[in-house]
């Protein structure tokens, strides 16, 4: 199945005007072929991307926009999961890590040992989002609590029907789909839900491609889940989509637009690329990049996730522009740190 509404596009013959929009709004958008290499520059070369699922949808519209105004350029972008795709990253064997979490001490640590710099670049806010099958007429809003009642480590082989979640449930199984442990949305769903990350029972059906989640969901009537935002606005009519009350007070949060750019909605994060510095003095990878950022409010829109703001994407480009190497997002800062406080002209 097709997760994002861009390559839904394609099939409907629509993505030409997409294309042309893209053009008309985007002062820095490529019109032609090479465009953004500088003048007389035809673009030309291999572009390797890997990492979080969360954020492929993404970059796999960017990429195919990029790539039907520059011919010559091949875009490549994988789902091996945030982790997988920075030890890749980490390794030099790629040119962008996409990531749904910042990169952890640990990854900076092997980058510098590999002599692996970058830059780190927000893309989009994302809401992870808790679905159930649309079959089930009982479960609307969940506390974190109860969330943690299903999912803590100390739950496996216990915690397995409905009613010990809440007694007025029914008495009857249930069963989990969530990230698989490579993924940087299990990374944080788990400190976010459990209180540390990689906290989570194991008898659960994993996968760091949240396509194989969403058909779990959507097959199995006591089924429950989580993923990316993009993957439940792509799929609403075979899920449903579960409100999360924080602190147990009947204020129960769906992600929307708005919850999840002002983090009132609990699970609100921001989603990123890496970019090692060494590709980006080849041609391809300087106008991919830009063309990603000078695009992305449009795109991010159009896969189901929400953009950031102008002045973000603008200070990310001068971030890009500049070289600024290194994390900014890290040591210790919350997911919910406004990304103004972090990125700074």
């Amino acid at each position: 199945m097709k997760v994002w509404n861009v390559r839904t596009l394609v099939g409907l013959g629509a993505l030409s005007a997409l294309a042309a929009g893209l053009i008309a709004c985007s002062p820095g958008a490529a019109p032609t072929p090479g465009s953004d290499g500088g003048p007389g520059v035809r673009l030309a070369g291999l572009i390797k991307v890997d990492g979080s699922s969360t954020v492929f949808p993404i970059t796999e519209a960017v990429a195919e926009e990029f790539q039907r105004a520059n011919r010559d350029v091949k875009v490549t972008v994988g789902i091996s999961g945030t982790g997988g795709g920075f030890k890749e990253f980490c390794a030099g064997e790629m040119d962008i890590s996409d990531a749904s979490r910042s990169i952890k001490t640990a990854e900076i640590e092997e980058c510098a040992k590999n002599g692996i710099n970058y830059v780190e670049l927000p893309v989009a806010y994302d809401g992870l989002s808790v679905m159930v099958n649309p079959q089930n007429n009982f479960v609307s809003c969940m506390t974190v609590a109860e969330l943690k009642k299903m999912w803590e480590p100390e739950a496996q082989g216990k915690v397995l029907r409905w009613n010990q979640v809440r007694p007025d449930w029914p008495d009857q199984p249930f069963k989990l789909y969530g990230a698989g442990t490579d993924s940087g949305t299990f990374d944080y769903f788990t400190e976010a839900i459990n209180g540390k990350e990689k906290a989570s029972r194991g008898d659960y059906t994993p996968s760091e491609d949240d396509n194989v989640l969403v058909q779990g969901i959507a097959g199995d009537r006591n089924a429950l889940g989580y993923f990316g935002y993009a993957y439940y606005q792509e799929n609403k009519a075979r899920l449903k989509l579960v409100a999360v009350d924080e602190k147990g007070d009947g204020r129960c949060l769906a992600p929307t637009d708005e919850t999840i750019q002002n983090f009132s909605y609990y699970l609100a994060r921001p989603i990123f690329i890496y970019v090692k510095t060494a590709s980006m003095e080849r041609p391809e990878i300087q106008g991919f990049v830009k063309f990603y950022l000078q695009n992305a409010s449009m795109l991010v829109k159009q896969v189901g996730y929400t953009p950031l703001t102008a002045n973000i994407y603008e200070t990310g480009l001068a971030r890009f522009s500049q070289k600024t190497a290194g994390a900014a997002y890290t040591g210790g800062l919350s997911p919910k740190t406004p990304l103004e406080q972090v990125y700074k002209k």
